[in-house]
């Protein structure tokens, strides 16, 4: 099949805009808890009226300080509760909203305040209004301009959210209403800037049409997850990531309570007070928490019965998966009877690990290990896999409950249509997809084909319209013989092993593929425990023989998925990490391959001699 479509479950008036969302839940139950946030005390939730209140307080100060309709504002901030307020105020008073991720670099931060055109922006803290400020006194990019800095932390030094607030008192609910109604489903909303794996960042123009209509449409395409009583999800990625603020429209939406995780390090104490009943969880998060069971199991001298249970919930998930395929019945008996066993003795520690009231997880941002998928869905967790970019406002395939295939990221979401080309790349139309990238001509020209946008990634299309994800077009790698090599199914594999945090497969014009490989420092602490061996350091470890054994069998568990030409010959374990901050990932995680190449191009050498 080289195409799938999906229809339109909900249209909307061309007049109307995403604030419309939040009127709409307002009038049908002004006392529901759309969000909830955490204190000293626990969850408080945050009522419609409470949320509306706070959004027409700070749209009317933006107001009164001058913004005007379609006007861009910027907010660098991690994810918090005061983030979707200043969102939707944002948005209120007319203006577009420009996401900066928390971790971006003062020439990063340039770029953006200067190609996006901010004229104010919206800084989480003291910390980060002083790196803004710093950006602007000395920006060549900037020149004189004056950017008002709004601090979020509303205890914080004026101007913070309480002047903002204050200043616009004098401002009428007419003159609020002009603002807020001004825009239309192809306005633009928001102007969110890629990750940047290359070059500088574009700015993707999303529209309130972009983020109405997939909301909208969503919310009825998945209904045993979002329109179930008390629906609850806890948010901890970025806000700054188009996937994460998709969802969070999406949830009000649908009426779902939602509560703001400040980071993934507070994640597993969140879950256990606040208890989603769904979670949007990127893959590193499953191998965290499998790797953290699989060890616990260790040191209790259950490493067999562990295996045991991993196995059967893998075996059972892919049984089911099967089925579905309409290559089997299911479990049989026998099977069923131990998954049963299993499901009494140990899985439901695993989903105590997420709250105890999950009913699925969302995967997203980069692609999942059938492995995990697999386990986690036999254990309990039932994982729904998807696939969109920033430039389709997130997802434009996924799995539902009702239609999941194991390893595929689903079928087209509703209003969608994906297309594969002649040469395998996937190409989008539908109502997701961006009006196009800001002051930039030559790439919206090179964007597009048909009407389609090129994402740039390689997949197929099964009979039933379930899509594939093979790998990234631009990081298809061809050896010195000519044979093509797909390193995203190597490295996800090389990846389940708990040593290892990253795996980058390399081979480009080479003769031969290799890889290069860090260490997980938690990972190695658990793996040297159950070893009985020294604890070391990753520096340590990378020079180690058993280490190195370990890392090999993993590299071979690999290969077996690959052909002799693909697979991989060598592999240089560094000592060194993959962060954001090194320059190695984008803040949504993902690698930047150029980056690792240029920089360890003497480990690469010394392999290829």
């Amino acid at each position: 099949m080289r195409e799938a479509s999906t229809g339109l479950l909900v249209e909307l008036d061309p007049g109307s805009n995403v604030t419309d969302l939040l009127l709409e839940q307002h009038a049908k139950d002004p006392v529901h808890a759309l969000y909830s946030r955490k204190g000293p005390a626990g969850w408080a939730d945050v009522t419609a009226q409470q949320f509306l209140d706070q959004v027409r307080e700070l749209a009317k100060g933006l107001i009164a300080g001058g913004i005007t309709p379609g006007e861009t504002v910027a907010v660098m901030s991690g994810t918090r509760y005061e983030w979707t307020v200043v969102d939707f105020a944002i948005w209120f008073a007319g203006g577009v909203t420009v996401p900066i991720y928390e971790t971006s670099s003062a020439s990063q931060i340039e770029w953006i305040l200067h190609d996006s055109g901010a004229l104010r922006i919206f800084a989480e803290n003291e910390a980060k209004a002083g790196l803004v400020r710093e950006v602007l006194d000395g920006s060549s990019l900037l020149g004189a301009t004056v950017l008002p800095v709004v601090r979020m932390d509303y205890d914080g030094a004026a101007p913070n959210l309480a002047s903002l607030a204050a200043a616009g008192a004098g401002v009428g609910d007419a003159e609020l209403e002009r603002h807020r109604s001004a825009a239309g489903l192809a306005d633009v909303a928001s102007l969110v800037y890629t990750s940047g794996t290359t070059g500088r960042p574009k700015g993707c123009e999303i529209t309130h049409g972009n983020f109405a209509l997939v909301a909208k449409n969503i919310v009825l395409f998945l209904p045993e997850i979002l329109l179930q009583p008390r629906s609850r999800t806890l948010m901890f990625l970025p806000l700054a990531h188009v996937l994460a603020r998709a969802v969070q429209v999406i949830c009000l939406s649908a009426g779902t309570t939602l509560g703001h995780s400040a980071s993934a390090k507070e994640l597993l104490e969140d879950l256990a007070s606040f208890r989603p009943t769904f979670l949007l969880v990127v893959p590193r998060i499953f191998e965290k928490v499998y790797a953290g069971a699989a060890h616990k199991a260790a040191l209790a001298g259950k490493q067999r019965l562990f295996d045991l249970a991993a196995a059967t919930a893998i075996d059972y998930s892919k049984a089911l998966d099967a089925a579905a395929r309409g290559n089997g019945t299911g479990p049989g008996a026998v099977l069923s009877a131990k998954h049963a066993l299993f499901d009494r003795l140990l899985y439901p520690k695993l989903r105590q690990a997420f709250g105890g009231q999950l009913g699925y997880t969302v995967s997203g941002a980069s692609p999942l290990s059938p492995h995990d998928a697999h386990f986690f869905r036999g254990a309990g967790i039932p994982v729904l896999e998807g696939y969109g970019l920033t430039e389709t406002t997130a997802p434009c395939t996924a799995n539902t409950p009702t239609r999941t295939k194991v390893g595929t990221v689903g079928i087209p979401v509703p209003g969608t249509t994906i297309r594969v080309a002649e040469d395998g790349e996937i190409l989008v139309k539908g109502i997701g997809v961006f009006k196009g990238y800001h002051n930039n001509a030559a790439a919206n020209a090179e964007a597009f084909v048909d009407g389609f946008f090129r994402t740039g990634d390689l997949g197929s299309l099964d009979s039933d319209g379930f899509l594939t994800i093979t790998g990234r077009k631009k990081d298809l790698l061809v050896t010195a013989g000519g044979k093509n090599v797909a390193p995203g199914p190597l490295e996800e594999k090389i990846r389940e092993h708990e040593l290892v945090l990253q795996a980058v497969v390399i081979g480009d014009g080479r003769p031969f593929v290799s890889a290069l490989i860090n260490l997980d420092p938690e990972g190695l602490e658990n793996w040297c425990a159950a070893q009985r061996v020294a604890a070391m350091s990753p520096a340590e470890a990378s020079r180690d023989a058993l280490v190195r054994n370990a890392l090999q069998r993993a590299v071979d568990e690999a290969n077996a998925l690959v052909s002799q030409a693909e697979s991989i010959r060598s592999f240089v374990v560094l000592d060194a990490d993959f962060t954001v901050e090194s320059g190695h990932l984008t803040p949504s995680l993902k690698l930047k391959r150029a980056a690792v190449v240029r920089d360890f191009e003497a480990q690469i050498n010394r392999i290829y001699g």
